[in-house]
């Protein structure tokens, strides 16, 4: 005979059946017993838990008086009378009370006593009996975990095998700002407020197949409760396992670190403000240009301030003209400086450089340097474009590039404003605040003191170059037996003026005094002593002395002069004898070239500077052929901090190889082939042909 195979849970109960989730394993835990009596109170049915609970085999207690076997004798009475109400009344009954273990101990057990009946109708007691004190440590611990979960400050949910929510407590509520009741059932990312939430799902199922906690994951978003604010959590993740090993789900923890996430931005937002004024303090004035001054600030602001920025200088100040009280008029404005993050139509709607645009009272810019105090705009509306652009195209095109936070900043210095920083975001999404505010008032006052430093200095230097010009010769249009070309360059790098000086005077029977000096230092004193000498030197020319005695008179009135050194080459041209007669004070020798010779230096005493005092000066006479061309110049035109004398006096003469080029294209060529950007001295050029 063939054994019928085990019916199969899927035949006994169905399919669906089959595919129920299986047991937890909670009452395998309690070790929850059972055993039925007759109505002799004699045992008829035994468990394997009750085995485990009492210390009794099946063989040991079946057939036995359970009363006898389990009851201590102080204690018999009371459990007959409740054993006898059961049967008779039908009435389960509840209850703790002692039993005497097989070893001979007591424990105390928890028992549910209710009364049963067959279908022959006879009458049986059935006890379910627990060990009590598990029981109670596991009432507790239930007790316990439901108060922490529902009172813990931390967000707590459980998930299922298939990240669905089963649990979600009051904290996890506020903060994902969904009720408990919507949580349950949904998958995490139907619920989770994170943009990051693909990753987590990855973590947690990580956790679940590995079953290593993941701990403090840092996250950052915005939640419903509260989109406009940026919020942060840590995220733990455990995986849930029961008494037997059984994957039940997953635990998340969640905390709010809003605040520590806030003050460590704002700890490295405070660093990177000092880090900025830090920098702006070496790249910001590092020139005496106004105009290199914007362009370092404007720089400086891009991209950490502001998105799109523009240096905007009243057109009084830059003149040094002291602007007049505040009102509510327009103000003319001078752009120096503009500059973008990125590109943008912005740029179309700013002033470019140079420009000079007058803005009505009603704009904020104007506000601005009236009442010299920022202007702060945070949410750019439609109402507020016309009182930032110069007109309604301007307008139109901010509109378009997205402008929706705008500053205005006054460019302060000595009390005096001198203009605004005028910066506009675009993609930066945060709009200005008061802290940006702070910062780019620091800005802006380091760099208004520079440009205020920058525009007083071009003052003086656009006076001292006005009277240097004035002090320098216009040439009469014809000087006999001569052809002559000159230049003045001020010094490059400094942009200062300096003593340098070229002169053609006129003589007597067609002679020409031919100049060339250079006072020590520069700006305006020296200027004002070059002037001085010069007109000394034409006073001289004029009573026909011989280039050396020239030089001496200048020498004493130098000596009277404070402090100052000159240097001074004086030559006499005569067309007739063809002869030039000179005299050198301290000065770089004169270069002569002309066609038939290679160009040479003349080789002249070079005597002391004018202001030593009581040393002769010598004169020597050369002849000067027709086409021979003599070059004078001061060592501005030589003199370097990297190169040789010698090695520039050779440069000197290999720009001279053709002396039949135009004197105006040799001073170009000399000019621009010598001097460097870099050059501190200014430059006196004067070249002499003879016809």
């Amino acid at each position: 005979m063939t054994a019928e195979p085990f019916p199969s849970e899927e035949d006994v109960y169905g399919a669906e059946a089959a595919k129920a989730p299986p047991p937890t394993g909670l009452l395998d835990m309690l070790s929850v017993s059972a055993m039925v009596l007759d109505v002799h109170g004699r045992i008829v049915f035994w468990t394997p838990q009750a085995e485990e609970l009492f210390g009794y085999t099946a063989e040991e207690a079946l057939g036995k008086y359970a009363a006898r076997l389990f009851i201590h004798s102080r204690h018999l009475k009371a459990v007959v009378r409740l054993f006898a109400e059961v049967l008779e009344t039908g009435r389960s009954w509840a209850g703790t009370f002692p039993i005497r273990h097989k070893d001979g101990s007591s424990k105390l057990m928890e028992f549910r006593n209710m009364r049963l009946q067959d279908d022959l109708g006879d009458v049986y007691a059935l006890g379910i009996a627990a060990d009590h004190t598990l029981l109670q440590r596991v009432e507790t611990d239930l007790a316990l975990c439901e108060r922490l979960i529902d009172q813990s400050p931390i967000g707590l949910a459980l998930l299922d095998p298939d990240l669905r929510y089963l649990l979600v407590n009051p904290a996890l509520e506020r903060i994902d700002g969904i009720p408990a009741e919507e949580h349950i059932g949904r998958r995490l990312r139907d619920a989770l407020p994170l943009p990051d939430v693909g990753t987590i799902e990855s973590a947690l199922r990580q956790v679940l197949t590995t079953g290593t906690p993941l701990l403090d994951q840092y996250h950052v978003g915005r939640p419903p409760a509260d989109p406009d604010r940026e919020h942060a959590w840590s995220l733990s993740f455990y995986r849930l396992e029961d008494p037997g090993g059984r994957v039940l789900g997953a635990a998340a923890s969640v905390v709010d670190v809003t605040e520590r996430h806030r003050a460590a931005a704002e700890a490295d937002r405070a660093r990177r403000r000092l880090a900025l004024i830090a920098e702006a303090s070496t790249r910001v004035g590092t020139t005496l240009e106004v105009d290199q001054t914007a362009r370092e600030l404007a720089e400086i602001a891009v991209p950490q301030l502001a998105d799109v920025v523009a240096v905007d200088v009243l057109d009084s100040a830059l003149a040094c003209r002291r602007s007049r009280r505040p009102d509510d008029g327009p103000e003319l404005f001078r752009a120096l400086a503009l500059k973008a993050a990125h590109p943008t139509v912005a740029l179309r709607a700013a002033d470019a450089p140079g420009d000079v645009t007058a803005y009505d009272g009603d704009r904020l810019v104007t506000l601005c340097v009236h009442t010299g105090r920022p202007v702060l705009v945070r949410h750019v509306g439609a109402a507020d474009i016309p009182r930032i652009a110069r007109d309604a195209e301007a307008g139109a095109l901010l509109a378009r590039a997205g402008v929706h936070s705008y500053l205005a900043v006054p460019l302060i210095a000595h009390g005096e404003v001198l203009g605004a920083l005028d910066l506009k975001r675009t993609r930066n999404p945060l709009p200005f605040d008061e802290d940006d505010v702070v910062l780019a008032g620091e800005l802006a006052g380091r760099a208004a003191v520079a440009i205020d430093n920058a525009r007083w200095f071009e003052s003086v230097r656009n006076t001292a170059l006005t009277l240097q010009r004035s002090l320098l010769p216009d040439h009469p249009p014809h000087h006999a037996g001569l052809d002559l070309a000159s230049r003045y360059q001020p010094a490059q790098a400094t942009s200062e003026v300096g003593g340098d000086w070229y002169d053609v005077i006129p003589l007597t029977d067609d002679k020409t005094a031919l100049v060339v000096g250079d006072v020590m230092g520069n700006g305006i004193d020296a200027a004002a002593t070059m002037g001085r000498l010069r007109t000394a030197t034409c006073a001289y020319a004029d009573l026909d002395l011989d280039p050396g005695e020239v030089l001496q008179h200048l020498d004493k009135i130098t000596c009277d002069l404070e402090h100052y050194i000159v240097t001074c080459l004086y030559a006499v041209y005569d067309p007739r004898t063809r002869q030039c007669r000179i005299a050198n004070a301290g000065h770089m020798p004169p270069a002569l070239a002309g066609p038939g010779h290679p160009p040479v230096l003349l080789d002249l005493p070079p005597g002391a500077p004018l202001g030593v005092g009581g040393v002769p000066f010598e004169t020597t006479t050369t002849e000067l052929a027709p086409g021979d061309a003599l070059v004078l110049y001061t060592d501005g035109l030589v003199e370097t901090r990297h190169h040789s004398i010698d090695d520039r006096l050779a440069v000197l003469l290999a720009f001279l190889d053709e002396p039949d080029r135009p004197l105006e294209e040799i001073c170009d060529l000399l000019l621009y082939g010598l001097r460097h950007p870099d050059d501190h001295d200014d430059v006196a050029l004067l070249v002499a042909r003879a016809l």
